[in-house]
């Protein structure tokens, strides 16, 4: 078993599941989305990030556009709720939660480039 590839993969999936677990929720209720799990995300979809930057392939570049989207996106929705926090508004849960559904999608791509990569290889 390669070390590395299961790092890689394990970075994946976490990163897929902690942006999922701050999207899931009623998208106007600040209640259902927690700052730390967004914050985590972040941290994690930031590692996945550099661990995809030594692939010099084509699924390579794919993986890692999907993260740089997953990371823009998550990185813009944590700034909107630190700015809508310092305005005391309260309808931009909804947009934070909408830019981590974008966030969720890169990532889904990402585990299914990840998914298609691992079937086609031959032993």
């Amino acid at each position: 078993m390669n070390l590395e590839k299961v790092v890689f993969g394990f970075f994946i999936v976490l990163a897929l599941t902690l942006n999922f677990g701050f999207f899931i929720g009623d998208i106007d209720n600040p209640a259902h989305h927690h700052v730390y799990e967004l914050y985590a995300a972040i941290v994690i979809n930031l590692i996945a990030t550099v661990l995809k930057f030594g692939d010099r392939t084509q699924i390579g570049a794919l993986h890692l556009a999907t993260s740089l989207v997953a990371d823009l996106q998550l990185i813009v929705a944590a700034i909107l709720w630190i700015a809508s926090t310092a305005t005391d508004e309260t309808t931009t849960i909804a947009r934070v939660v909408s830019l981590a559904a974008g966030a969720f999608v890169a990532n889904i791509i990402s585990v299914v480039l990840l998914i298609a990569e691992t079937v086609s290889l031959r032993r």
